[in-house]
């Protein structure tokens, strides 16, 4: 599992600031339990001064999540509006005494619900609205504004780490193009600003070159797999294999693991482990795998958890 500081520990095991607060004066949401992780923030603001007077949390997702949230409100809590405004999600990391890299789109999770909760205080429009075009990654809701912001805020230059930060291109791998896109263009942007090195800049398919923009790559296409009736039990194993390789670091990243077990006809046995078992996600996850591996195949299949043998 992940090393975890004994501060995100204690925020984990005795969150502060947990619970509904009534009479807000700004509400934030963002994330969904569809995608594992979400996180209402709810602060209290005192007219007069413009100051976070009272913070609280409802979340949904990991230890890093809880602990995240509840670091914020901490953080947040006798802070003007314009000054909470200047918190960073590394700020909230660094109150913890730092996070997992896969765990920092926990942090960048309460950084989002703060903007919107002070938003939604002010009477003005969150960006974070999924406008048509601007919704990236459909699997963890995750649109360009919030990957343009966690680039910028955090230096990042590999697809690997906006992996971690944001939690797209974690699961399907269809938004993976317009992601590179987005880090491509940002990072180009920084450097013209002088925020970030020509030499450390994304450029998708190449190597960066300074001051002019590299060709990108052809895309490499998978070759599509022969029809499922044409398949040999063999081939289909091989293929159910492969796809739930491709899956599984989305679900390790959470803390969670899937094998194969067994294939008979139309049902596809699988093994959960870790954080994936009793999960109230769990049927979120299978049905997901399901999804994904009867699109391969070509063919409904039933994927069907099984226990561990331990």
């Amino acid at each position: 599992m992940w090393e975890y500081s004994e501060k995100v520990k204690d925020y984990f095991f005795n969150p502060k600031n947990a619970g509904v607060l009534e009479d807000a004066s700004g509400v934030g949401e963002v994330g969904a339990i569809a995608c594992g992780d979400a996180l209402k923030l709810m602060i209290k603001v005192d007219p007069e001064t413009d100051r976070i007077t009272e913070a609280r949390f409802q979340t949904f997702g990991c230890g890093s999540a809880i602990a995240s949230s509840s670091a914020l409100t901490e953080i947040i809590i006798g802070k003007t509006l314009d000054e909470a405004l200047a918190i960073t999600n590394q700020d909230i990391a660094d109150f913890l005494g730092g996070l997992p890299p896969e765990k920092m789109h926990c942090s960048v999770m309460g950084y989002e619900a703060l903007r919107s909760a002070i938003a939604n205080y002010r009477g003005e429009v969150w960006e974070d609205d999924h406008e048509e075009g601007a919704l990236l990654c459909k699997c963890f809701g995750v649109d360009e504004g919030m990957v343009e912001r966690a680039i910028r805020n955090n230096v990042l230059t590999t697809m690997e780490q906006v992996a971690h930060f944001t939690k797209a291109t974690g699961s399907c791998g269809t938004c993976v193009e317009g992601i590179e896109e987005v880090l491509e263009r940002t990072n180009a942007a920084m450097v013209e600003a002088g925020e970030l090195a020509a030499s450390q800049a994304f450029v998708a398919g190449a190597t960066p070159v300074v001051g002019r923009k590299a060709p990108r790559s052809s895309p490499v296409v998978a070759p599509a797999p022969p029809p499922a009736a044409k398949m040999t039990m063999l081939q289909r194993i091989k293929l159910i294999e492969a796809e739930l390789e491709a899956l599984r670091p989305a679900l390790q990243s959470d803390g969670g693991d899937c094998e194969l077990v067994d294939v008979e006809d139309n049902k596809v046995m699988v093994r959960l482990s870790g954080a994936c078992v009793n999960c109230q996600l769990a049927s979120v996850t299978v049905q997901g795998i399901q999804s994904r591996l009867a699109e391969r195949l070509g063919t409904p299949v039933r994927v069907i958890p099984v226990p561990s043998t331990h």
